[in-house]
């Protein structure tokens, strides 16, 4: 069974810090890209944050570069998400999700799995 497993949310203070992780189960992960978005309250579309892509290359999306950082440990099959310097408008519900292809990566409809997502909220 396929399982991603998105963790770490929270309730943080503006200019605060989370780590969010994403544990993967049940599929080659090494050869899949894995890939953070997140879906804002309100908001139809789920924004492509950052990407770890199977050749262990990254995409980081502008809206967060400097801010956000992806890692990825194939031994563990572990992705994870470094969140800092946070702002209110980063508060939304983040995913995680796999992806056996190689392009269009930031779009969430090529991903074939997903998580159920962890819950961001930012206080001002």
């Amino acid at each position: 069974e396929v399982q991603l497993q998105a963790s770490g949310g929270g309730l943080v203070q503006a200019g605060g810090s989370l780590r969010l992780s994403c544990a993967a189960s049940g599929f080659a992960f090494d050869d899949y890209a894995i890939g953070w978005f997140r879906q804002a309250p309100g908001k139809e579309r789920k924004e492509a944050l950052c990407i770890s892509r199977s050749d262990g290359s990254t995409y980081v999306a502008d809206s967060v570069k400097g801010r956000f950082t992806i890692s990825r440990d194939n031994a563990k099959n572990m992705v994870y998400l470094q969140m800092n310097s946070l702002k209110p408008e980063d508060t939304a519900v983040y995913y995680c999700a796999a992806d056996r292809g190689r392009y269009y990566l930031g779009v969430p409809a090529t991903y074939d799995y997903w998580g159920q997502g962890t819950l961001v909220t930012v206080s001002s």
